[in-house]
């Protein structure tokens, strides 16, 4: 699999008159993990979804790969805070909701530029494969409503990569849960970034959780953004980071940056 990098150059975003990026410059490499934190209302979400091709830039450029992102990539995994699983359908059924698509769109012919934006056509065994890699296989005929948040997120990342994506996107996938279930499901993603490389960017607002996943951090200030502000954090997702001084220091290193982001909100 080739893996994508992004790249956004002299990014600008607004919402009515309301400017989140102005002239904002960014670069991620392929295979590399990173959070996303910043006070509320600061465009965390708001950049997750111009890179999914959800939202389009007002100025500037948005490339993955060198490509533009006129409209979402069907290599792009995206998952989300409310899981998105459809309540009347059972845990293989959203899990396999890709993979239907996949196989209902396998005709389809790619766009005028080329891109296609249509999932792939997968065997149906994909799904099958990592609800037994997630440990969810045994719930596969049970409706959302009758498991529990960290089971429904396992389902909506059983439903991401089945689909192969080499950019994953997650957005506060884990805010929900309790510290026990959050935990766990942070190492899961740990496990898999390294078992797959795939590049990762996960937007957060819980700076432990932000200094355990990225091995670097954005932290975006209260709008307009225009610089990035960048820490390294090489050691995220290795054991017993959570008690190492590494883990300690990043976290004081986000709260100061945090604050200083909040202060300047308000002057």
């Amino acid at each position: 699999m080739h893996l994508p990098s992004v790249v956004l150059r002299k990014l600008n975003f607004q919402y009515g008159s309301d400017l989140i990026f102005e002239d904002f410059d960014w670069e991620v490499k392929p295979e590399e993990t990173w959070s996303v934190i910043g006070p509320s209302g600061c465009g965390k979400s708001t950049l997750l979804y111009l890179l999914a091709g959800l939202r389009l830039p007002s100025a500037g450029e948005l490339l993955v790969s060198g490509t533009p992102v006129p409209r979402p990539r069907a290599s792009t995994g995206l998952i989300l805070q409310n899981h998105g699983l459809l309540p009347w359908a059972t845990v293989w059924e959203n899990a396999a909701l890709g993979v239907r698509m996949g196989h209902f769109y396998a005709h389809k012919r790619p766009g005028t530029d080329g891109t296609r934006p249509y999932p792939p056509q997968l065997p149906f065994s994909v799904v099958e494969e990592w609800l037994e890699r997630l440990g969810i296989a045994y719930l596969r005929d049970r409706y959302p409503g009758q498991i529990s948040g960290g089971q429904q997120q396992r389902v909506a990342i059983a439903r991401t990569l089945a689909l192969q994506p080499d950019l994953l996107l997650m957005d506060e996938p884990f805010s929900a849960l309790d510290a026990t279930t959050r935990e766990g499901l942070q190492e899961l993603v740990v496990e898999l970034q390294s078992e797959l490389g795939v590049t990762t960017i996960v937007v957060t607002h819980n700076i432990e959780e932000a200094s355990f996943l990225g091995r670097k951090i954005l932290v975006l200030d209260a709008p307009p953004n225009q610089v990035t502000s960048v820490v390294e954090n090489r050691g995220a997702g290795t054991p017993d980071y959570r008690s190492s001084a590494q883990f300690l220091h990043t976290t004081q290193t986000l709260r100061e940056r945090l604050r200083d982001a909040a202060r300047a909100a308000e002057a």
